[in-house]
């Protein structure tokens, strides 16, 4: 069955827009724990506004399920995660004033730093993945890191599907096949929501983890997250 992680990004958007601690980030990753999500997601950025480095120190006490933490490995971000000793570690070429993750990894001229900072998480005990577009020949350069799993970036599809076009699917099924057959598992994220969340898993093969964040918290402002967390769990198991 594929996981379904929660990106917590957004609580603390909104905690930090009061200044105060409310919503409580902790509480509410307890609570998303109890009500069926399989792991929980922070993307910490160099400016700090929305997870902060603090956050993502004071997570581990209280999850259960599998802790993913994303972003650009910069000095400060790789001694933090190699600190914290993560689940799992998912590798964002973010532009330090990006607003949201808006491309994966040029795996072919980055193929050498990559190298380095993955061996170094791997010695760590961390599972690593790369934040990836469906581009074929970069995924096969992926596979020369040493990563354990690609993360597809699926904006494109999430775009194409709202508009009814069912084949932008494709290039992320032919991604998946290569990845599993060059032995990288595959997690997605990016726009993935209720309305192409079930269309999407039940066509990409292997597909190991997604995360969520921005459209499950909207989502939930109307149906509440225990609900919004029961839809996901169904959808991905349909």
């Amino acid at each position: 069955m594929t996981k379904l992680s929660v990106n917590i990004n957004k609580i603390a958007t909104l905690r930090n827009s009061r200044g105060g601690n409310t919503p409580n980030l902790l509480q509410v990753a307890i609570d998303l724990q109890e009500y069926g999500a399989q792991g929980i997601t922070v993307h910490p950025r160099p400016d700090e506004r929305h997870i902060t480095y603090k956050d993502a120190l004071e997570l581990p006490k209280i999850l259960i399920t599998e802790y993913n933490i994303e972003g650009n490995p910069i000095p400060k971000f790789i001694d933090l995660v190699t600190r914290i000793k993560p689940s799992q570690v998912t590798l964002v070429p973010d532009a330090i004033d990006a607003l949201t993750s808006n491309a994966g990894w040029d795996t072919l001229k980055n193929s050498g730093f990559l190298k380095e900072v993955i061996s170094e998480f791997k010695q760590n005990g961390i599972r690593t993945s790369l934040f990836m577009d469906v581009d074929l020949k970069l995924i096969e350069a992926a596979a020369l890191t040493g990563t354990d799993r690609i993360e597809l970036y699926t904006e494109a599809f999430a775009s194409q599907f709202a508009l009814g076009n069912k084949k932008a699917i494709n290039p992320y099924i032919e991604s998946a096949k290569l990845a599993t057959k060059l032995g990288m598992g595959i997690n997605a994220g990016h726009d993935l929501s209720l309305d192409n969340i079930q269309f999407f898993a039940q066509n990409i093969p292997n597909l190991l983890e997604v995360s969520i964040g921005h459209a499950l918290i909207s989502e939930s402002l109307y149906f509440g997250f225990q609900n919004v967390i029961n839809q996901y769990l169904y959808k991905l198991q349909s």
